[in-house]
């Protein structure tokens, strides 16, 4: 069967040169003899591929360096707690941005650890608060945000200006696909599925001074940012194939020009899309234009039945795992890096004809 166009939210589609990279060395990794599966974390080959994968991510996103980089598992989600548990006793407060599912579920999870508020909740998730719409605090411990949602199909069109408390950010789903100034941020997470890789990895990207803060009591190893630098994220065996098939997914990104052609690909993508739902007299986006996601692209017709009718007929065209999620309803084209041109040129033409 040939291969789908596959709109799926995450785990998401992968690049297809990194796909047949990884089936002709799954039994013979560099000549050694054996698959990445199999190595020891703590051999030199694995240390080895381990180390490279670093420096090609740092190169990739441009991460300076007095920031650690982090190999992580346990998702985003995992990182909700983290997050508090590493930083919030710099002032035992904290702001969070609630503008969808995760930026409210990191921020309901963070509430558990101390005094933490929302500085804005946009409601119906529709747009992203201004900046003159974001109620700060001087004294938090640091700023939360979602770089992107992935349920409403928002992003961030800007940077939050705090006055120099920390931005703590889950780029999930937008991470690698436009270039972001790191030094801007204290803290970046994001969970491999989208734009990395296979579910099961996290990388956390951290300013250095960031780790000198006592993580609150109770604290495990394992989720403390300090230790897992210190011991270079293999305190315990780390998520060894999804380093590995990063890594891959890195060499496609430098292939492909690095960031800043993926942000002229992505934008081509959802621009595709837009205009077609635009033009459809069937099918409506009801989210607000400067906030819309390159990432995910969220419509409907307002009836459930329509929907699922052009579900079916996509899926005939070879175009699946585009239902919205339970949330919204209706529609989601989720085009992340390894989404080619072709795949949104064939949603667009769909869009067009469907009556």
């Amino acid at each position: 069967m040939p291969r789908v166009f596959n709109f799926s939210a995450g785990p998401a589609m992968m690049p297809e040169p990194v796909l047949l990279r990884a089936a002709a060395e799954i039994a013979d990794f560099g000549g050694t003899g054996m698959s990445v599966m199999e190595m020891s974390h703590r051999s030199k080959e694995y240390v080895a591929l381990f180390e490279g994968v670093e420096t090609k991510f740092r190169t990739a996103m441009g991460v300076p360096g007095n920031y650690k980089v982090l190999f992580l598992q346990g998702g985003a989600t995992l990182q909700f707690s983290a997050v508090p548990m590493n930083l919030l006793a710099r002032t035992g407060k904290a702001d969070y941005a609630v503008t969808g599912f995760f930026a409210q579920k990191a921020f309901k999870c963070a509430r558990m650890y101390g005094n933490v508020r929302a500085a804005a909740d946009t409601g119906d998730y529709t747009a992203i608060p201004g900046q003159e719409d974001l109620d700060l605090d001087p004294g938090a411990s640091y700023f939360h945000f979602c770089h992107n949602n992935t349920v409403y199909g928002t992003r961030w069109p800007y940077l939050p200006e705090t006055g120099g408390v920390p931005l703590a950010c889950d780029m999930s789903s937008s991470i690698l696909s436009e270039p972001i100034d790191v030094s801007k941020f204290g803290v970046i997470y994001a969970g491999a599925q989208k734009n990395m890789g296979p579910a099961g990895l996290t990388v956390v990207v951290v300013r250095d001074d960031l780790l000198e803060i006592p993580p609150l009591p109770g604290t495990p190893d394992l989720l403390t940012y300090k230790s897992q630098a210190e011991n270079g994220s293999m305190i315990n065996t780390p998520a060894t194939y999804g380093v590995y098939l990063l890594g891959l997914v890195l060499d496609w990104l430098e292939e492909e020009g690095g960031v800043v052609a993926m942000e002229k690909h992505n934008r081509e993508k959802a621009s595709l899309i837009y205009d077609s739902v635009e033009r459809s007299p069937v099918f409506a986006c009801k989210v607000e234009p400067r906030s819309r996601s390159m990432m995910n692209v969220v419509f409907s017709s307002g009836s459930d039945e329509t929907d699922a009718r052009f579900l079916k007929e996509a899926a005939a065209r070879g175009m699946v795992t585009l239902k919205a999620h339970r949330a919204t309803g209706g529609i989601r084209a989720s085009m992340y890096n390894a989404m080619p041109l072709e795949g949104a040129e064939r949603l667009a033409g769909l869009i067009d004809v469907f009556k």
